[in-house]
């Protein structure tokens, strides 16, 4: 069975929360949309309420399914599942306790294309944006 991992995407209505890795691996120092890998027996929202505790410190909600794509990393077909998620605050005047990445912003949807995002995000952006379009 494919792995699966997680992007989560938080959008307040006109920004979208971005992150940006430590400059490790072979994503390391690339923007992406928070996330991470599916452990053996979780669901994909138990996940994302764990990985966004151990990287970002606070406990999200997670809404809808958004988005899902599959991309090759390693020789390994990896399924990318995309969710809205809601954060408990904006992590601007207190602060995301941050672990995996050096620092997170909110950006406008249309910058997305012009940073150096890793590829697999890439891959959901148009349904991304679709979904932006719909709200």
């Amino acid at each position: 069975m494919a792995k699966t991992s997680i992007a989560c995407i938080a959008y307040d209505g006109k920004k979208i929360l971005i992150a940006h890795r430590n400059p490790t691996g072979q994503m390391g120092n690339r923007w992406e949309f928070p996330g991470g890998k599916v452990e053996e027996g979780e669901s994909d929202e138990v996940a994302i309420v764990r990985e966004f505790q151990e990287e970002f410190g606070v406990t999200v909600t997670v809404g809808e399914k958004i988005a899902e794509t599959f991309f090759m990393h390693n020789d390994k077909q990896i399924a990318l599942h995309a969710y809205e998620i809601k954060v408990p605050h904006d992590g601007m005047t207190e602060k995301y306790v941050l672990t995996e990445h050096t620092e997170y912003r909110w950006a406008e949807p249309s910058e997305i294309p012009t940073l150096n995002f890793v590829d697999s995000d890439l891959l959901i952006y148009p349904d991304v944006m679709k979904w932006i379009a719909s709200k």
